[in-house]
C-alpha cells in the first residue's frame, strides 16, 4: 500500500473523485449526515492517502494551516480496512508531515467524541466541551508543538 500527499492541485481528476467518493460514503452516506462534504478547504489543503495497487483509497486525511495552528480532519479508514490498525498509521503519518511542514506549530482538531481515548494516545488534550457538530457528538483537542 503506498502512501500518499498531494497538495490540491497536485490531485489528478480522478485521485480527487476518489477522494470525495470515499469521503461522501463515509461522512454522509455512512454517517447519514447531510452536508457540504466538498469545501473551499479541499482547495489549500494537503490530501493524504493510503492508495492500494488497484487504486482504492484505504485511508485518508486532509491537513490544513491556520495563522496559529495546523489542522487535520477527514479521517477515515474504507469499511474495507476498519480493524487492521490503519486508522492508528494514517493518523501517525498525518502527524509526522505536519512535523516535516509545519515545525513548531501547534496541532488542533475537532475530533468525533468517541475517539477522543484515540486522538489522546496520539498526546492530544481536550481543550473544549463536547458539542454537536451536524448532529455528531464533538470535542476539540490540541497537541502542542514539538
Amino acid at each position: 500500500m503506498e502512501y500518499i500527499v498531494k497538495s490540491f492541485a497536485e490531485l489528478t481528476t480522478k485521485e480527487f473523485y476518489q477522494v470525495a467518493k470515499e469521503r461522501v460514503a463515509v461522512f454522509v452516506v455512512e454517517q447519514n449526515c447531510p452536508y457540504q462534504e466538498i469545501d473551499e478547504t479541499d482547495e489549500v489543503a494537503l490530501h493524504t492517502y493510503f492508495v492500494t495497487e488497484d487504486g482504492q483509497i484505504a485511508a485518508y486525511t486532509r491537513i490544513y494551516e491556520e495563522a496559529k495552528a495546523v489542522h487535520f480532519g477527514r479521517v477515515l479508514v474504507n469499511k474495507n480496512f476498519r480493524g487492521t490498525g490503519l486508522g492508528k498509521k494514517v493518523v501517525a503519518k498525518t502527524l509526522a508531515v505536519i512535523k516535516e511542514r509545519f515545525p513548531g506549530k501547534k496541532i488542533v482538531i475537532g475530533a468525533q467524541a468517541y475517539l477522543q481515548d484515540f486522538y489522546a494516545s496520539f498526546g492530544f488534550k481536550a481543550i473544549s466541551e463536547i458539542y454537536l457538530e451536524d448532529d455528531i457528538p464533538h470535542i476539540d483537542m490540541q497537541q502542542e508543538a514539538l
